[in-house]
């Protein structure tokens, strides 16, 4: 199989990071994105910080972002053939609390993170013939859970899941495939230490490791056919929930 060169928001812990592992180890080029760049680097050298890794520090919610990413990636690899927007954030707040600025925290990073830096890196896919772009979306946007008030990220969440669907079929004659992963409850420094008890929100009555997101969105970067999915890996939750 070819060697790609992959970018990846928000890699500095938790999916993001072990999705750059998994393309690394299995041979392709990446280029790891994270808002602070001292951890970022930490993530460089534990994930070896060499030939086939690059990093770039930066805020997605500005393009300029996507931007640098891409300079950085033609520089050091000489293409960009997969992108996965990782980089996103998840809270509870009471609708009834939430206020702009709140709002605007999910908005520029999920949404706006997702939707500028797919646009600063689409115009070199078509360039070079096809490309595959990953989002990260949540099962919960279709399902929701009335003890977990979630109407700011989710409704952020909502949007990308629309985003990847009018994109697949925008740029589906460019050979750009784009998808949406869902993950369910996952075991990140998002979570914390309190991540086993959502549990018995998944039909698996356990929640999912980081490697089972990564092995999907590898799965689906080398995947010529798939487009325009929404693709859960949440153990079951979008179907139901184990009461035990």
């Amino acid at each position: 199989m070819k060697k790609q060169t992959v970018i990846v928001t928000g890699a500095s812990s938790g999916i993001g990071k072990e999705v750059a592992r998994h393309f690394l180890e299995k041979g392709d080029n990446v280029v790891i994105n994270s808002s602070g760049e001292e951890k970022l680097e930490k993530v460089y050298q534990e994930l070896g910080g060499g030939a086939n890794l690059a990093m770039a520090a930066g805020n997605v919610k500005h393009k300029s972002t996507g931007e640098k990413l891409l300079a950085i990636a033609l520089e050091k690899f000489g293409s960009v053939d997969v992108l996965v927007n990782n980089a996103g954030i998840y809270e509870t707040k009471p609708f009834l609390e939430v206020d702009e600025h709140y709002l605007d925290k999910f908005l520029n990073t999920n949404l706006k993170g997702t939707f500028f830096t797919t646009q600063a890196i689409i115009p070199q896919m078509i360039k070079q013939g096809g490309g595959v772009v990953i989002n990260i979306g949540t099962p919960l946007v279709n399902h929701a859970l009335g003890g977990a008030p979630s109407t700011a990220p989710i409704a952020s969440k909502g949007a990308i899941h629309s985003l990847t669907l009018q994109l697949a079929a925008e740029f589906g004659k460019d050979n750009i495939r784009v998808n949406t992963i869902a993950p369910g409850v996952i075991r990140t420094p998002m979570h914390g230490k309190d991540a086993d008890q959502g549990a018995g929100l998944h039909l698996l009555n356990r929640v999912g490791e980081v490697e089972d997101i990564a092995e999907m969105v590898y799965t689906v970067a080398k995947s010529s056919f798939v487009s325009g999915a929404i693709i859960n890996v949440d153990g079951g939750m979008a179907a139901g929930h184990n009461l035990n």
